[in-house]
């Protein structure tokens, strides 16, 4: 007998996200559908471009002059969607559409010769996502699951910052329930992460990454009872596999942590995705579409182990700016005034630090193309009137991830007593009971990285 439901209980629905690795080639996608069709609860998809094609659109949005070069990369991008239609039992259905925007990025790419732009930088890049989901929508419906495709940018509202747009999760919500909440009712639903558009309709994407805070804000726009994140791994770990050998697999996270873990670097997830899910509880599963058979990580809000220590999480391509003024000592207003510049011109400050004379900063998020955040030159002119400006690049932030971490007697102790070799730069520390973090160049990340795991997760 089947258990009583609550005729308050919401039925089950899952977003299900897919990332470029799990959408690579004709195989992947295979695996990717295959998940999708032993979860009957599973009603919206959201995949990433195919695997390696966003850094060949943002190579051709910045405008490549020599023309064998450019045939090149065209042709790439045509190989490697070609090779998934061959696969197809029924090419023909989504051939024309994936033929013309084959075109279009041909035509958007001389275009970008001409008048390299970020806002043709977004139409470029949101090519790979459309070209994918025609594609993946045919694998579905070739393994018998009623599905159809859906451009997201009929719900994904966002402002006109082309780049790193930030969505409008009232406007999204509203969309959705016009456009969107009956399909879901009928059919399996793909669509496309990353992209959106603005009251205009141009097309915008939401950053580098940004396929996965498309999912979150999809699963809070329908009330979705769970957001499932597909990648490469299966789940998150105490830290990047790839620096450290030994990292070990998290079955389990606090929505606080992995934010922590998230917005300092784990590439797992973007570092946006958590705040819909928190808003509306949304539980949140990280596995890999290679092997679901292993399980992953689930994220929820409260956890019934919380460890002083953990994860070590590492993001690079960091930029730090030092504003220094005698001005400082002992007054007041200097702050403010620094903060009022950067919010003039939309700069998001992301760490601070202060002294008597001087206050150090990093400067969040990157865009679509990848690049370190960087402080316009409009914005160095400013600042130059109230104090001297410096800005260093090169740089690496290290985060260390765990709880009640500033109200633990010895936990500095453990963290610092062996990086004695190293320089660090702007140690914060206090702030958030979750994190202990600081920058260094470049170079010792991963040393450091790999000698902090050792120490606190590996000797024990």
């Amino acid at each position: 007998m089947s258990p009583t439901v609550s005729p308050s209980t919401p039925p089950a629905l899952t977003v299900a996200k897919f990332g470029g690795t799990s959408v690579a080639d004709f195989s992947a996608m295979q695996r990717s559908a295959h998940i999708v069709a032993n979860s009957p609860a599973t009603r919206l998809v959201l995949i990433s471009a195919c695997s390696g094609v966003t850094n060949l659109l943002v190579e051709l949005s910045q405008g490549i002059t020599d023309n064998v070069l450019r045939q090149q990369r065209l042709q790439t991008l045509n190989d490697t969607h070609q090779s998934v239609l061959d696969q197809l039992q029924s090419p023909e259905i989504p051939a024309a559409a994936i033929q013309a925007l084959l075109e279009n990025i041909t035509a958007l790419s001389e275009q970008a010769i001409e008048q390299p732009s970020a806002a043709i930088t977004d139409q470029l890049v949101a090519n790979g996502e459309l070209l994918s989901t025609h594609l993946f929508t045919q694998i579905l419906r070739e393994q018998g699951i009623d599905a159809i495709r859906f451009d997201i940018r009929q719900v994904m509202r966002t402002d006109s910052q082309y780049g790193k747009a930030i969505p409008n999760p009232t406007a999204i919500r509203q969309l959705s329930n016009d456009h969107l909440r009956r399909q879901l009712q009928h059919h399996v639903v793909v669509s496309q992460g990353f992209i959106g558009s603005d009251e205009s309709n141009h097309t915008t994407t939401l950053g580098r990454g940004g396929s996965d805070y498309s999912a979150a804000l999809m699963a809070e726009a329908i009330n979705a009872t769970t957001l499932e994140i597909w990648t490469d791994v299966p789940g998150m770990y105490t830290t990047d596999p790839r620096i450290a050998a030994k990292a070990q697999p998290i079955k389990e996270i606090s929505f606080s942590e992995a934010s922590e873990m998230a917005n300092f670097g784990a590439k797992i997830l973007h570092p946006s995705t958590l705040v819909p899910a928190i808003r509306q509880q949304i539980p949140v599963f990280v596995g890999s579409s290679k092997a679901p058979e292993q399980g992953g990580t689930w994220i929820r809000q409260t956890v019934s182990d919380a460890p002083l220590f953990r994860a070590v999480a590492l993001r690079c391509n960091q930029t730090m700016v030092t504003l220094t003024s005698l001005n400082m000592f002992h007054a007041y207003g200097f702050l403010a005034e620094v903060f009022r510049i950067l919010a003039e011109h939309k700069i998001s400050v992301d760490l601070i630090t202060t002294s008597e004379v001087s206050v150090s900063l990093t400067l969040d998020q990157t865009d679509t193309a990848g690049g370190a955040p960087t402080l316009p030159q409009a914005a160095i002119e400013a600042l130059n009137e109230w104090c001297r400006v410096e800005v260093e690049q090169g740089l690496c932030l290290v985060a260390l991830i765990g709880n009640q971490m500033s109200h633990t007697q010895g936990s500095v102790s453990q963290v610092f007593g062996s990086l004695d070799d190293y320089q660090l730069r702007m140690v914060c520390y206090g702030a958030s009971p979750h994190n202990l973090c600081f920058l260094i160049d470049q170079d010792n990340a991963k040393p450091i990285v790999q000698q902090l795991h050792q120490q606190l997760f590996e000797d024990h």
